[in-house]
């Protein structure tokens, strides 16, 4: 065999080996996260579970025959960053349609640009304000974690039942923490909660003894904070420190190793809301979810993202995110107008992070049903009791 045929041969098999071959142009998505700054240890993980989604989408055929392409970009934690790159997304890579950002502060920065270019997007981040009213209509604006609103629920009901009702109250001041206060606020009455004290710290503080020992006097029964980030593993450090015993509940948030090794043994005990992905293998049969997830965790483990990214209660946002965009594709095509209908119209869709029913007036989808409190308990996370 000439040396021509040799090398044509061997690029021919190298082609059959990558996968099908398109004869199609890709369909472009774009993907944005915070890959730098304080964000990345979230942003970085989503962004590879991304890959993971359209790798596996790509491998089955794509979307009617059309390969996904991302276009990825870096936000740098920073809210006008993430503005710039959406532009960019939108007028110069002509994107179909967009996921992302991290950030609740990011997403609030996106949300009138996207809006008004009528371009699909569904969110990664774990605020409410970028799908509410009072911050402007979210007609294309999607978002796969749940609301921290159905976060605050799902913890005020243990609450209730475990008959804490005096609450000390501890928050980020960022926009995060500042939509967690909002809800926790609205939503106790219902729950026959009430708030004696209340604390704010920066969101990159690293001595929050003074606030704990003010919430210590107020003489609560439970210590309630709602930020993500190390600033939560240093609050369970500190309370640790300060030889104060009250029962710590953290927000849906913090579900991850990385807040056990940073709080080390100061994290025993500490609650929190959290997806399911956490404690896949304590769900009975019967739930929908356990056979996703558990398909789920095989494949993040096989791609080896496990070993540098451990599994957490975000790991499946982005997965959720590109698979809303591409069920509603392979419906409504990737017509922007056309495609956002059909995310809007998204009924049982089984996900990683829980079953999905958007609304015209809900463009999350996710019940208080999709999310478990779950317990520090042995140096991992397992369902409280």
């Amino acid at each position: 065999m000439r040396r021509g045929s040799i090398i044509l041969t061997a690029l021919l098999l190298t082609g059959l080996a990558a996968g099908p071959a398109w004869a199609a142009e890709p369909i472009r998505i774009g993907a944005f996260f915070a890959l730098s700054g304080p964000q990345a240890h979230i942003g970085t993980p989503t962004k590879l579970v991304a890959e993971l989604a359209v790798k596996r989408i790509n491998a089955e055929g794509g979307i009617n025959g059309r390969p996904l392409e991302l276009v990825m970009g870096d936000t740098e934690s920073d809210p006008a960053k993430a503005a710039s790159i959406a532009k960019k997304f939108i007028h110069q890579d002509k994107v179909a349609a967009i996921i992302g950002p991290t950030s609740t502060g990011e997403g609030m920065q996106v949300k009138k640009i996207v809006e008004e270019a009528g371009i699909p997007i569904v969110m990664t981040v774990g605020g409410d304000p970028p799908i509410m009213a009072e911050t402007g209509p979210f007609t294309y604006i999607f978002k796969s974690p749940q609301r921290s609103s159905t976060a605050v629920a799902r913890l005020f009901s243990y609450l209730k039942d475990q008959k804490l009702t005096r609450l000390g109250l501890m928050y980020a001041t960022d926009p995060f923490g500042k939509d967690g206060v909002v809800w926790l606020k609205k939503l106790a009455p219902e729950y026959g909660l009430t708030f004696v004290a209340e604390e704010s710290f920066g969101p990159k503080d690293i001595d929050m003894t003074a606030q704990l020992t003010k919430i210590k006097n107020a003489r609560p029964e439970a210590i309630v904070v709602w930020t993500v980030g190390p600033a939560g593993p240093i609050i369970a450090k500190n309370k640790a420190q300060l030889g104060i015993t009250l029962p710590l509940f953290q927000c849906h948030g913090q579900p991850d190793p990385k807040y056990i090794e940073l709080a080390g043994p100061a994290s025993e005990g500490d609650r929190m809301p959290a997806t399911k992905l956490m404690v896949a293998d304590e769900l009975p049969d019967t739930d929908p979810q356990k056979k996703v997830i558990q398909e789920f965790i095989r494949l993040y483990k096989e791609a080896g993202l496990d070993r540098q990214f451990p599994i957490n209660t975000h790991s499946g946002y982005a997965w959720d995110a590109v698979y809303l965009i591409t069920n509603a594709m392979k419906k409504a095509g990737t017509d922007p107008k056309k495609l956002r209908e059909a995310i809007e119209q998204t009924r049982g869709y089984v996900g990683v992070s829980g079953i999905y029913n958007l609304s015209p007036e809900d463009h999350n989808g996710l019940g208080v049903d999709s999310m478990v409190m779950v317990e520090v308990k042995g140096g991992r996370f397992t369902l409280a009791k």
